[in-house]
């Protein structure tokens, strides 16, 4: 059975066109990329759960905020390295220099025997969908075209 994920991918619509809210990835594998080193504010889901559930709450957990919508469109799921991410985009605006993600632990440097904290999104921000193509990882792209279509 594949790992199931569920997020959200907020959009709002601006002068020079559409513009997605993602997070930089956290954590010191990510600290260095740029290129693929994005993502939809996403997480894993647990037996039992809803996915649109975990959706609102990885959202609100990785951005520091509820997502500011109330109309959400489904762009469906995307199967990639064993996983399977459920996406929903909604319209609505939130300010990205503001957002405070929730930490993991892990150990760092490896073998160390050392615990730290770092934040699950180290930085947000609105781009362009076409910033966001060169931005998310490649698996999450789909999700663009998708909602470019829904629009």
């Amino acid at each position: 059975m594949p790992r199931t994920s569920a997020g959200l991918l907020l959009y709002r619509r601006s002068r020079d066109g559409v513009e997605v809210l993602i997070g930089h990835m956290g954590g010191p594998f990510w600290a260095k990329k740029d290129a693929g080193g994005w993502s939809v504010p996403k997480g894993e889901l647990e037996p039992g759960e809803e996915p649109f559930a975990v959706a609102l709450r990885e959202f609100e957990e990785e951005l520091g905020s509820p997502c500011p919508a109330s109309d959400f469109t489904p762009l469906g799921e995307v199967r990639t390295s064993g996983k399977v991410l459920t996406v929903w985009a909604a319209e609505g605006d939130l300010d990205a220099a503001a957002c405070v993600s929730n930490t993991f632990d892990l150990e760092w440097p490896p073998r160390s025997g050392r615990i730290q904290q770092f934040p699950e999104i180290d930085r947000a921000a609105w781009v362009p969908v076409e910033v966001a193509r060169e931005k998310l990882v490649k698996g999450q792209l789909p999700f663009l075209d998708r909602l470019l279509a829904a629009l």
